[in-house]
């Protein structure tokens, strides 16, 4: 009894989460189990049913607290991922660090983790956890969980929510702290630090001291995760609906230049308080999202790298070379400079197609406005367009042309064309003609 006395009160001494359970009823938190998705409710009910317990866990329940529509929901179970799966038909176990499972219950995906355990012995020599498959009981589950505000549980039945260390009362001081001691939760998982950056810019939370203060020093942890993970942490942050906010966070936290190539290309190309072409698309984009309107991931990487194309671009042009040949060069030379970020292939597609039809707008006579009409990535070129006549980067009225062309009757299209200008010198592309063949027998 001393023993565990004098570890909960002296520093250094470890905590038994358990001892800090909080149970609140629904007249404290006020979740009310119809803002949970239909999947998400038939999940607990099914693990119930078999006898297994069963929670929501993490981001939904703080988004919940928050009053804010959770995007997704996850489900923590004392279940094997084995047991789930013989309970879902349609479900499969996916995972090697630590198992879990995808439940299909409709268009919906739900989540499944089993408890995990609260010891981990399987680090590499810089600290990061390489295999994470113990299982435990919920307590331990939530000391291994990032965060206070993603270490509560709520149970749809029961109506109570489960707090092991005091993260409604972070959520409700607006407060992101982490769990245990920050330095060594960023050495197991450098990732971390970039998900600190998403929650305080995307809640407006302010970082803890004690979790903030090792970030600088660890920063250097983030170069060493798969370039595939490092990407989809980065899209996260451009997709939270608060990019700009999360890049002031990015800034305060000391990660500038240490987390990832594209994150460094967003700070320069929309640094504080701009207005200009990324700014704008960045800032237009989290409106899409909190509209709950699709956005195009291409389109806006396009955006994102678009001023180093430009630059390139004008470079070539001034040492002679074709507006086309010298977009061609440029784009070449980004898309080099990319290898080893981990942006999948398909959407260097199509930031490609989006800046190769940039030049081809200028061609208003003859056929070639309805060639480019008929573009697959039209749509999304044309829009580029608009930003760049925005920032000036192009007429305003070529903008118009082009809006006005779109809307116009087959009649009025063909007039617009007649009296359209001619492309500006430099921009015609030159046939060249092909060899006549010598004709058999023309040596005599």
């Amino acid at each position: 009894m001393l023993k565990k006395w004098l570890h909960k009160v002296l520093p250094g001494g470890k905590h038994n989460p358990a001892q800090h359970k909080t149970v609140l009823p629904f007249a404290e938190h006020r979740i009310s189990a119809d803002k949970l998705s239909f999947a998400a409710e038939k999940v607990v009910t099914r693990l119930n049913q078999a006898g297994y317990d069963a929670w929501v866990v993490g981001g939904a329940v703080r988004d919940l607290l928050l009053g804010i529509e959770p995007k997704d929901f996850d489900i923590a179970t004392d279940a094997t991922p084995e047991e789930v799966r013989k309970i879902f038909r349609r479900s499969r176990i996916i995972g090697r660090r630590f198992p879990i499972v995808h439940v299909m219950v409709g268009p919906e995906t739900i989540e499944v983790t089993t408890y995990r355990g609260g010891e981990v012995h399987n680090h590499n020599e810089h600290g990061r956890i390489m295999k994470d498959n113990a299982y435990g009981n919920q307590a331990q589950d939530a000391a291994r969980r990032d965060f206070t505000c993603n270490a509560l549980y709520y149970n749809p039945i029961r109506q109570e929510v489960v707090d092991y260390h005091h993260g409604v009362a972070d959520i409700r001081a607006r407060r992101l702290v982490m769990i245990g001691e920050a330095a060594a939760r960023y050495q197991e998982d450098p990732v971390r630090m970039l998900r600190a950056v998403r929650l305080s810019g995307k809640l407006g939370f302010t970082v803890d001291e004690r979790t903030a203060a090792p970030i600088a020093a660890c920063a250097h942890l983030i170069r060493r995760e798969p370039v595939a993970r490092l990407f989809d942490e980065v899209m996260k942050i451009v997709f939270s609906g608060h990019a700009r906010a999360c890049l002031r966070q990015l800034q305060e936290l000391g990660l500038a230049g240490h987390a990832h190539p594209l994150l460094d290309a967003l700070l320069e190309g929309a640094p504080v308080e701009a207005d200009n072409l990324v700014a704008r698309a960045l800032d237009g984009t989290d409106a899409r999202l909190r509209a709950d309107k699709p956005v195009s991931v291409g389109f806006v990487l396009a955006t994102v790298l678009w001023p180093q194309v430009a630059a390139a671009w004008l470079r070539y042009r001034e040492g002679g070379m074709s507006e086309a040949a010298a977009l061609n060069a440029a784009i070449q030379d980004v898309r080099d400079g990319m290898n080893g970020w981990g942006i999948p292939q398909r959407y260097t597609a199509t930031m490609r197609e989006i800046w190769v039809l940039q030049p081809q707008f200028v061609h208003r006579r003859g056929a070639r406005p309805f060639r480019l009409a008929a573009q697959a990535r039209f749509r999304a070129a044309y829009d580029f367009l608009l930003l760049r006549a925005e920032q000036g980067e192009v007429e305003r009225e070529l903008a118009d042309w082009w809006t006005q062309f779109q809307a116009a009757s087959a009649d009025e299209r063909e007039h617009m064309i007649q009296h359209a200008p001619a492309a500006p010198q430099g921009s015609t592309r030159k046939r060249r003609r092909k060899p006549k063949k010598a004709a058999a027998g023309a040596a005599s």
